[in-house]
């Protein structure tokens, strides 16, 4: 009888004469098999001989050139005497790989088709298997359906559908959530609770029970891979008692568990030796799923996939590109992004691919500033003395930040083109008076100008700080009443006021909420355009409100500071001016971490701060009880507060459900003192000012993110009294909370959001910001060495090609469309 591993073996020599030499026999190249394949043979006695001869090829097999790997078969072939052995075909010649078919193009970010790659994948374990070689891969692109791969159905689709797989492009983009390392081969007696291992082991015994409650069925087996043996459990999988059968060598991968005292495997994943090891033995890729499509099924199909369609997947960027920057080709990318050979191959293919997106992204920023830069926007020149004298009038002095941004501003508006600046400054740190002195100075030659919040409470507030900054102007540039507010609660008649007035121009400013772009309201001469915490707006609506004029300047402000690597990407588009200097006077905010049980701590310190006539903000989560059970409410908190804690003073109610009027009446009670503290939830956030506020409560601190809390926090001293802000978690495990700490430890909102975009992600600095960062898969956009990497290589091409018609750059155009899904508007 032929030993099963000497038979192995002359498979692998003859599938490599077959392939040509080119290592892709077994997946990771021969190399890989070494370990399994030796423990397999000293199970069958096989001389120490020929163990060390096939060690030393398959080993060195990798780096040897195909000369040699020719020469190192042909000497092996004889060493272990393959040619005596039943079935070997002789004289068999070599044959090369099919190349690879160069029709296809790139999913949504870059491909190059390899040469020399294996063009199709079988599997051994006939439980597992998908057939393997696609019906009719002859023109197919990777938009095609997935019915061109064989034992995708419709029934299939449909399942695949719910985890938005519908096309081969989507597959091979479908990357893992995360990954099991079971890379590391080790003997049972070596192992310890709580690794993640592979061993090779037999089956020694099998049996199948059902638990004592009887709900639950138990299958067993013990294994033995003659240093100990091993008790392996699976629960309610009655079907693998089938796939272990005993003396079946296998290799098994799990996390190592303790029963009664001893190690045990619960619910390994395990395999064959002579079959392609997918799901053990290895770096396992873990995928996200849905009903129907199980786990090991769907690592199956990936593998086929990529394994055939990844090296027919053609590249965008030039080779040039790939050398200088020191990356992967994107089918080796593709492919170790699901199946990666070691740790270095799945960084490098993470590189590869975020390296991609990040770059096609650059792309659409350059051409989008491009764009705007070519475009003429009417000059709005304004003289020293006059802008002095603005200056001059104002009720403070602007600081040295102030005044470098709003040279900047003055440039922009001289310049030709329109402005497209983005203004980021912390909590009170002015960006509210350069708006004002930017309307000022393009009133002044009789153009209009709109100023759009994203709420009623903001707009209104703008709205009473640029009245009293005009009346200190004592009508230099514009008068009071050339000024109106126009948000959702405005009356039908005062509408109808404004409209007419923006449209005959006797109106220069108008200020507002999303009614401002409605289709009735139409401007005469709309030349300058500032949107004020812009992340609230999405695309579409800042480009409604910009086409209402003719090219007019556009300035974007925000009270979230935005770290430099989001600076680089989501806002690259934009001209950046920071505000870094606080007005004179401010003092920091006192921030300490409270526990629950300190909260009468809390309710003490409020009524220190009444007493010396300030006010205070008690911020909840949620509007009413029932939302979550957990979590407290500010409508029963509200009631709670004022009849039990707080009866002697006088408590307001603020909440988005209110309707926009009851709102207003409530912020201006609170400004005018008929308050002393506001029960509220986070409908505060953003722009509320009232000076007189010194004392923040914030409950359940620990749902809400760094910026969010730190907008919070910018509610109160903003006068010249020392100001405080309690933090309170939901329970004493929540008060290590990390975000609750680093609100303790600074003031500075530019350290904070750097922090909070590593831990929560971009999603607070994104807000509506939609087009291409959708297809933001793999990039970090904290990784500031990678954005600038890519950012210098899309500006190179950028130079070279603006409009993408070269022909090499085909692919990418068409790419970049898809991406960038053009005709969504802009992305400023």
């Amino acid at each position: 009888m032929i030993p099963d591993a000497l038979n192995k073996i002359r498979k692998y020599l003859q599938s490599e004469r077959q392939r040509g030499y080119d290592n892709r026999t077994i997946f990771g190249g021969l190399e890989k098999a070494v370990k399994t394949w030796v423990i397999e043979a000293k199970t069958e006695n096989i001389p120490e001989e020929q163990l060390q001869h096939v060690s030393q090829l398959f080993s060195a097999y990798a780096k040897m050139a195909i000369e040699d790997r020719k020469k190192g078969i042909d000497i092996l072939w004889k060493q272990l005497n393959l040619d005596d052995l039943p079935g070997t075909i002789h004289g068999q010649k070599n044959t090369k790989p099919d190349k690879p078919d160069s029709s296809l193009t790139q999913y949504q970010t870059p491909a190059t088709p390899l040469s020399n790659k294996q063009s199709s994948v079988t599997h051994s374990n006939k439980n597992d298997r998908i057939a393997t070689s696609p019906r009719d891969d002859i023109g197919v692109g990777l938009d095609a359906p997935l019915n061109v791969v064989q034992g995708i159905g419709p029934a299939r689709a449909k399942s695949l559908a719910l985890l938005e797989l519908r096309t081969l492009g989507d597959l091979l983009y479908y990357f893992p959530r995360r990954y099991d390392d079971y890379s590391q081969l080790k003997t049972i007696r070596d192992i310890t609770y709580g690794q993640d291992v592979t061993i090779i082991a037999s089956v020694q015994d099998v049996s199948s029970r059902p638990a004592k409650n009887r709900k639950i069925k138990i299958t067993e087996a013990i294994v033995n891979d003659g240093t100990s043996s091993l008790r392996l459990t699976w629960f309610n999988q009655p079907w693998i008692i089938r796939r272990l059968q005993k003396g079946r060598l296998l290799s098994i991968s799990g996390r190592v568990d303790q029963y009664l005292g001893r190690p045990v495997i619960n619910n390994p994943d395990f395999e064959e030796l002579d079959s392609e090891q997918l799901h053990t033995n290895r770096i396992v890729p873990v995928y996200s799923l849905t009903s129907h499509i199980t786990q090991r099924w769907l690592r199956n199909l990936l593998f086929q996939t990529v394994r055939y369609w990844a090296p027919r997947v053609k590249d965008i960027l030039p080779e040039v590109s790939i050398t200088r920057n020191s990356l992967v080709d994107l089918p080796t990318a593709l492919f170790q992004i699901h199946f990666p050979d070691d740790s270095v191959s799945l960084q490098a293919a993470r590189q590869r691919l975020s390296f991609d997106e990040i770059f096609l992204l650059q792309l659409g920023v350059l051409k989008q500033k491009a764009s705007w830069q070519a475009l003429e926007a009417r000059q709005f020149p304004v003289s020293d003395d006059l802008l002095n004298r603005m200056i001059a009038h104002l009720p403070y002095r602007l600081t040295g930040a102030q005044e470098c941004v709003l040279s900047e501003i003055r440039n922009d508006l001289i310049s030709g083109r329109p402005m497209n600046r983005l203004l980021q400054g912390d909590v009170g740190a002015g960006k509210t008076v350069l708006a004002a002195l930017t309307v000022a100075m393009v009133c002044q030659q009789g153009a209009q100008s709109t100023l759009m919040a994203p709420t009623s409470i903001l707009a209104t507030q703008h709205y009473q700080t640029i009245q009293k900054l005009v009346s200190s102007q004592k009508n230099i540039a514009i008068k009071p009443d050339q000024i109106r507010l126009l948000i959702g609660d405005t009356s039908v008649q005062e509408k109808e006021e404004i409209r007419q007035g923006l449209a005959d121009g006797s109106i220069t400013l108008v200020i507002g909420t999303h009614a401002l772009i409605e289709s009735p309201v139409k401007f005469k001469d709309l030349q300058l355009v500032i949107v004020d915490e812009q992340h609230r707006f999405g695309v579409s609506q800042r480009a409604l409100l910009r086409s209402k004029g003719h090219n007019p300047h556009l300035l974007v402000m925000t009270a979230t500071p935005i770290p430099r690597s989001l600076a680089l990407t989501i806002y690259g588009d934009l001209d950046l001016s920071i505000l870094d200097e606080m007005p004179p006077g401010r003092q920091q905010i006192e921030t300490q971490l409270l526990s629950p049980r300190e909260r009468d701590r809390a309710y003490t310190l409020i009524r220190d701060q009444v007493s010396l006539g300030c006010q205070a903000f008690i911020i909840y989560p949620l509007v009413e009880e029932g939302e979550n059970e957990e979590t407290k409410a500010a409508v029963e908190e509200h009631e709670r507060l004022q009849k039990h804690v707080f009866p002697d003073l006088r408590l307001g109610l603020l909440h988005g459900r209110l309707k926009a009027e009851e709102k207003d009446t409530i912020m201006a009670g609170f400004r005018s003192g008929e308050y002393q503290v506001l029960v509220s939830t986070s409908v505060i956030e953003v722009g509320v000012d009232v000076p007189n506020a010194t004392m923040m409560i914030i409950e359940g601190a620990n749902r809400f993110g760094l910026a969010q809390l730190h907008q919070f926090r910018g509610r109160v001293g903003r006068g010249s009294q020392q100001s405080y802000c309690l933090l309170i978690p939901e329970s004493d495990d929540a008060l290590e909370n990390e975000r609750l700490s680093a609100m303790t430890q600074t003031n500075d909102g530019f350290i904070l959001a750097e922090k909070d975009l590593e831990q929560r992600g971009p999603g607070d600095f994104l807000g509506t910001r939609q087009s291409g960062f959708s297809d933001l898969r793999l990039a970090d956009l904290t990784d500031l060495h990678l954005i600038e990497k890519a950012r210098k290589e899309a500006q190179t091409l950028f130079q070279q090609d603006p409009d993408l018609t070269d022909p090499e750059h085909i692919i990418l155009s068409g790419t970049y469309k898809r991406f960038w899904k053009e005709g969504q508007g802009d992305i400023s």
